[in-house]
């Protein structure tokens, strides 16, 4: 005979039931997948939820908007999470709730002394066709052209806002956000594109068209590098997991979204 109760965590999958036996309660497990762009606040957002609903244990994961939208219709992830313009039409099948709008800013080292560039600079400037910074008013340098990785929402925004993208091969392809930003903060001659709420002094967002990427200016509808964060689940998905979507729609998670960083989604 035991002398004491052993505590066992007994995990049976992603999204199932999470055992602790010796209490006698049982934590539904509810997993989230794909935008690393989205994956900062999808956590702060789950830590928040969890310290009210003991009940429920989130799990988060990035990967990628492609993989939140395949791993919610494989039912391994019961949210997707996709910062994408459009959907593809292999998210017809699932519902899908924007819970939040992001700018894309273009970014460039703090000592780099441009401060805007112009949508069509920044496409030739992507394509490889403008490759040294003075051809855009810059030093005599050349740009080292920093993009994300194919499959990731931030890329596929990016390219589907400016048009006729054709990535050059030069470019120093990174799997995150936050890599990118890290790029770009050590490089002086560097360009690349993150999420609006992670811009940092690290480095310096450029204006563009002649917009900066505020809050101010994309509500305006002056900044067009925007899109919107899609959450995805099936039809028919347990009431923990339609709780959780409610609590990011609240006034109380638009507002922890809206101060780290994202603009609220209405």
């Amino acid at each position: 005979m035991w002398n004491k109760i052993q505590t066992i965590c007994v995990v049976a999958g992603l999204g199932t039931l999470t055992l602790v036996a010796g209490c006698g309660k049982a934590r539904e497990g509810i997993t989230m997948a794909g935008s690393t762009a989205f994956l900062p606040f999808a956590e702060k957002l789950a830590d928040q939820y969890m310290m009210t609903h003991p009940e429920v244990s989130i799990t988060v994961q990035g990967g990628g908007s492609a993989l939140g939208i395949q791993t919610t219709l494989s039912g391994t992830a019961q949210i997707g999470m996709a910062d994408l313009v459009k959907l593809p039409s292999e998210a017809d099948a699932l519902k899908s709730v924007i819970v939040a709008r992001d700018g894309i800013a273009i970014v460039v080292n703090p000592v780099n002394p441009l401060t805007a560039l112009t949508m069509d600079q920044i496409r030739d400037i992507f394509n490889g066709k403008i490759r040294n910074w003075k051809d855009v008013g810059g030093t005599d340098h050349p740009i080292a052209v920093v993009s994300r990785e194919a499959g990731s929402g931030t890329r596929s925004s990016f390219e589907q806002i400016l048009g006729n993208v054709a990535l050059t091969d030069n470019a120093l392809i990174q799997n995150a956000n936050g890599t990118v930003r890290e790029t770009v903060a050590k490089d002086a001659n560097a360009i690349g594109y993150v999420s609006h709420g992670l811009i940092s002094e690290r480095i310096k967002a450029l204006a563009v068209d002649g917009s900066p990427c505020t809050e101010e200016a994309i509500m305006a509808g002056a900044y067009k590098l925007v899109r919107p964060i899609f959450l995805l689940s099936k039809a028919g998905a347990r009431p923990a997991c339609n709780a959780f979507l409610e609590y990011i729609l609240s006034p109380d998670g638009q507002e922890l979204v809206h101060k780290n960083g994202l603009i609220r989604a209405k």
